[in-house]
């Protein structure tokens, strides 16, 4: 199958002299056409400086990248004209009514609302009802609604999304997710980032991103089939001490909060009654067992690996 995106040793660095940040440190993968690629890491990891190489917006430093097979320094007239970019900031006019802004930018790319309105149909139909409101007036939820409608009105054929559901509620995060999987029909490729571990499993594969470097590309399935450590989910009524706790058992790996509970990654030769009746002496209310690994782990143990 044809690649959409390809980055190869791409390198991107800020500041001068010694007061340097390398924001990216020879990125390559590449992502073919259709597919739903997941960018995951944490604030800092690099994710929009590389999506700003990738859309033209920002000159790398070394290595090169192409979109649709146009080279992103040398054709970064024809990539414009072929993608759609979403910042992590919301950047339409907040002056500007819902409808002026999506015809504004159907306008930029020689074309109209009615014409490409089957492809943003699904997701401009929840905010049409507000069409003459103004943009900065629009709750989270919708002002991400209307920055999808506009990245998509020119019909791209691959579409750049830059943490897209950060600061928005939950149900919004759920519908909008939906949302791609529903475009995805349409064969556009999509490039996702987040920092949010839960959303990998959303995509097709994912790439995980630290520090400017890639950890691990692979299916969401396939990165976490090759975890191989045993984990331990624990919560007590003193969850900072238990934690103390778990660091300091003999056998244990690492340990680190995960939502209610905390979890702890055991040697394979560990004794689950030993680890029990150690944690019992000095943690109240204690409740132990056995969990399943899921991206976050791995994305945990691959950084620790890493460093």
């Amino acid at each position: 199958m044809q690649n959409s995106v390809v980055a190869d040793n791409l390198v991107k660095v800020y500041g001068k002299k010694k007061e340097t940040v390398q924001a990216l440190r020879g990125i390559s993968f590449t992502v073919t056409q259709g597919e739903l690629f997941g960018i995951i890491g944490p604030d800092g990891a690099g994710k929009t400086s590389l999506f700003r190489i990738l859309t033209t917006l920002l000159l790398a430093d070394g290595g090169t990248a192409t979109v649709d097979g146009f080279d992103v320094v040398k054709d970064y007239k024809e990539i414009r004209n072929r993608v759609g970019y979403m910042p992590g900031k919301f950047s339409l006019y907040q002056d500007l009514t819902v409808e002026e802004n999506l015809e504004f930018f159907a306008t930029i790319f020689k074309t109209t609302i009615s014409e490409n309105y089957d492809l943003i149909k699904d997701i401009y139909s929840q905010i049409e009802p507000f069409k003459d409101r103004r943009a900065g007036k629009l709750s989270g939820g919708m002002k991400q609604k209307l920055a999808l409608s506009c990245a998509l009105i020119h019909r791209p054929s691959v579409l750049f999304l830059d943490e897209p559901t950060t600061g928005v509620d939950a149900v919004s995060r759920k519908e909008f997710w939906e949302m791609l999987k529903r475009l995805k029909q349409q064969n556009i490729t999509i490039l996702v980032s987040t920092p949010y571990m839960d959303e990998a499993s959303l995509c097709d594969r994912v790439a995980l991103l630290q520090s400017g470097s890639i950890l691990s590309i692979n299916t969401p399935g396939g990165i976490i089939s090759e975890f191989k450590k045993p984990i331990i989910a624990a919560r007590a009524l003193n969850m900072l001490h238990l934690l103390n706790a778990l660091k300091n058992f003999d056998r244990t790996k690492d340990a680190y909060p995960f939502g209610e509970y905390h979890h702890a990654v055991m040697e394979e030769d560990f004794s689950e009654e030993a680890l029990k009746n150690y944690l019992l002496k000095t943690n109240e209310g204690l409740v132990i067992k056995k969990t399943e690994p899921d991206i976050e782990d791995c994305f945990m143990a691959l950084m620790k690996n890493n460093n």
